[in-house]
């Protein structure tokens, strides 16, 4: 090494005076330490995570799960042989959020599998109600070529590509100013002998409700008795796996009711794990078909595992047990009661603004969504998208987005709160939404986002959102 890597200052050296590599490696190597800061000046623009307030994605562990996560990031999950301890305490999550689902399961691993992230965890949900379905058809000698699937238009995207990666024909629920989540009868109606499962979604995306899951399955057993069809449930818990135990725990939403045979949730959102990590988890044996465990001789050892993905590091799981055991009952729900009084301090004073109108009275998950109130809008110069772009000069990520089809004349903003959002931190929120909200009424002339808005709103036919 010479001297210069040795005794110059970082900001001194030679590499420094360069732009970063975009296309081939450096001919020669340089010092950690300045090519540590190089990668680190490339993210320094950017909004710092705890400030997105647009993921779900976990932000913020405390030190030791840092630090247990940091030490374990080179243990290949799965490889059992060597490290048999890491299956043990996979096991062990299963059937904690199994038995957080109220598991009918009797035996002493519950059926269930962790997958990088939620979208994993519904695509193998997705695949054993796919494979029933077939063989069901099959043992019955009718064709099955034709599987559909049903759920509501808020879908989240895994679904979309789970429904072309298999093939599946997808038949989405849409939602309206009346029916804000998915409504059971008309899911219903959009059954045959073909579906494979319907899909409510506990903590919807787009708008931080929940599918009312028990409604749809009071309906669904009327429906399959009446028809002979097993239509199952499977539930994408994403982020209501991890709410609804703690703060409703009165809500029958989970393996209490019948038809409910799989749900998934995601270990990297409200189970306060750093991504990627998701979950998912069977009534019982019985529903997670034979042929998605694969026996493979792994490293001189003969091993069982269910999931798309093989190898992946074992540190989200330690994670996962790590928080579990640290935290236990009480401190997931003191941490999930605090996200959600948060959510309601910031959902009540924004409801407050003379422009700005709330999609919902009252939060059933940490996050919320709202509107411009369209007394206020008709003489606006300015878009929800200029108050995002404001936000982000200083530092907040909060998304302006349009709602799904059918309702997409409405354009709403979003708040998620996670662990990691104090009180003091929503109350400079929201002094900046209104420091921006005043320059943004100054305006003389319409932003190019409120011309595009309204070019946008005539192609739609002039169609005027109420709520």
């Amino acid at each position: 090494m010479d001297k210069e890597n040795i005794t110059t200052a970082i900001f001194g050296s030679k590499e420094m005076r360069h732009s970063a590599p975009t296309e081939t490696l450096p001919k020669h190597k340089m010092s950690p330490e300045i090519a540590y800061q190089i990668v680190k000046d490339e993210t320094y623009p950017q909004t710092q995570p705890r400030l997105n307030l647009a993921t779900f994605v976990t932000t913020y562990m405390d030190d030791y799960g840092t630090r247990l996560m940091n030490e374990s990031i080179a243990i290949n999950y799965i490889d059992e042989t060597e490290y048999p301890r890491v299956a043990v305490m996979s096991g062990r999550c299963i059937n904690i959020i199994a038995n957080l689902w109220h598991s009918p399961e009797e035996s002493e691993w519950k059926t269930g599998a962790p997958g990088i992230g939620s979208s994993e965890a519904c695509m193998l949900g997705g695949v054993a109600a796919w494979l029933r379905w077939r063989k069901r058809r099959k043992d019955a000698g009718k064709p099955y070529d034709k599987p559909n699937l049903v759920m509501s238009s808020a879908y989240q995207v895994v679904w979309e590509k789970f429904c072309q990666l298999w093939q599946i024909e997808m038949r989405t629920v849409p939602l309206t100013h009346e029916h804000i989540t998915l409504d059971p009868k008309q899911a219903l109606a959009m059954c045959d002998e073909n579906t494979i499962c319907i899909v409510p979604i506990a903590g919807v995306t787009w708008t931080g409700m929940n599918d009312d899951i028990e409604a749809l399955d009071h309906e669904l057993d009327q429906y399959n008795r009446r028809t002979g069809y097993e239509i199952p449930i499977h539930v994408d818990a994403a982020s209501g796996g991890f709410i609804l135990p703690f703060l409703q725990p009165e809500t029958r939403w989970d393996f209490r009711l019948k038809w409910v045979k799989s749900i998934s949730t995601s270990g990297h959102k409200y189970g306060l794990v750093y991504p990627g990590l998701g979950w998912v988890v069977w009534r019982d044996k019985s529903y997670l078909p034979e042929e998605m465990s694969f026996s493979v001789n792994y490293l001189g050892a003969s091993i069982s595992q269910v999931g798309l993905n093989f190898s992946r590091p074992a540190a989200q799981i330690l994670g996962q047990y790590y928080n579990f055991i640290r935290l236990g009952f009480e401190g997931y729900k003191e941490i999930h009661q605090t996200s959600m009084e948060v959510a309601k301090y910031c959902h009540e004073e924004i409801g407050k603004m003379e422009c700005f109108r709330n999609y919902a009275k009252r939060l059933e998950n940490p996050l919320f969504i709202w509107y411009m109130n369209p007394e206020y809008d008709r003489k606006a110069r300015w878009t929800l998208y200029d108050l995002q772009d404001k936000l982000m000069q200083k530092g907040w990520m909060v998304p302006a987005y349009t709602m799904p089809k059918s309702i997409e004349d409405m354009v709403v903003m979003r708040i998620v709160v996670r662990q990691g959002m104090s009180r003091d931190m929503a109350d400079m929120l929201l002094a900046d939404i209104r420091s921006a909200v005043e320059e943004l009424e100054k305006l003389a002339y319409p932003t190019s986002s409120r011309l595009s808005y309204e070019k946008r709103e005539k192609s739609l036919k002039g169609r005027v959102y109420t709520h």
